[in-house]
């Protein structure tokens, strides 16, 4: 298994986030329930591999930390959004400890209320939330075609050939 660590993003993580956000989900713009946010200037943390405790008979350039994921919060009054989660490691943990670090993030900070948004093409995100204790709360039919107003550039068919068209909201109380 592939050792990984987890950290809140800071300032100087500004630059590579909008580039990963721009990379994995093709802008920084993230459009949910018809309103708009850029995720590079969202919190959130990264999961980063190798670093500060990689054995000291390696190169500098192999002692860098690798970032290998990312998820980014909308935060409001006693909720919070999770507006994009990503790893480049799948089926390593890396996207599970994400979820850990916000929920725990989220239970000290005082949030009741953690939701997100997905697609309805997007059947692996929908079996990921509720494997990890989210629930289906609602689904918001046709919402797509509101958020492509916002970002047209969202395609027409997604994931597994379905045409996106609804919002599936999930949440879990914390």
């Amino acid at each position: 298994m592939t050792a990984f660590t987890i950290r809140p993003l800071e300032r100087s993580d500004r630059e590579w986030v909008a580039h990963f956000l721009d990379e994995r989900w093709g802008t920084t713009q993230i459009v949910s329930r018809g309103k708009a946010v850029y995720g590079h200037l969202l919190p959130g943390f990264m999961a980063e591999r190798g670093g500060a405790d990689v054995e000291e008979d390696v190169s500098e350039k192999d002692r860098q930390a690798e970032n290998i994921g990312l998820i980014t919060v909308h935060i409001g009054e006693k909720e919070c959004e999770i507006t994009t989660l990503d790893s480049l490691d799948e089926s390593m943990g890396v996207g599970s400890a994400l979820v850990e670090a916000v929920e725990n993030w989220a239970q000290e900070a005082g949030i009741k209320r953690l939701w997100l948004v997905i697609t309805n093409d997007n059947l692996e995100a929908l079996k990921f939330w509720q494997k990890r204790g989210y629930e289906l709360v609602s689904v918001h039919r046709n919402a797509i075609a509101d958020a492509r107003r916002i970002k047209p550039q969202i395609p027409i068919t997604g994931l597994n050939g379905i045409t996106i068209r609804d919002e599936i909201e999930l949440e879990k109380l914390v």
